[in-house]
């Protein structure tokens, strides 16, 4: 089945940048959707960005557009989210999660989670 693996977590300080990988496995579609979820405590799990094979495109939620950037290494299979000037707010558990569709899809296979601090 589908197997992800988050990495590229820890301590920043504000304005700083991180740069998260998620390594992946296990499609047997070429219509696939990767998405970045994170959830700071007390708060409830929020997507961050998805890229879809099925549009084309890629997609970010408003509060990091600008800042966020999603890329891929297909010779890698793995997907990067490039983070610049991070913020407190951004302090959250990041989590990588696949979909055998669309963005708009359910998500339903999950990588563990990476810790990312954004603190002075």
């Amino acid at each position: 089945q589908v197997q992800l693996v988050e990495s590229g977590g820890g301590l920043v300080q504000p304005g700083g940048s991180l740069r998260l990988s998620c390594a992946f496995s296990g499609f047997t579609s070429d219509y696939y959707a990767i998405g970045w979820f994170r959830q700071a405590p007390g708060k409830e799990r929020v997507g961050v960005s998805c890229i879809s094979t099925t549009d084309m495109r890629t997609h970010y939620t408003d509060s990091v557009k600008g800042r966020f950037t999603m890329s891929r290494d297909n010779a890698k299979n793995t997907v990067y989210l490039q983070m610049n000037s991070l913020r407190p707010e951004d302090t959250a558990v990041y989590y990588c999660a696949a979909e055998i569709g669309g963005c708009s899809g359910d998500f339903g296979s999950w990588g563990q989670g990476t810790q990312v601090t954004v603190s002075s």
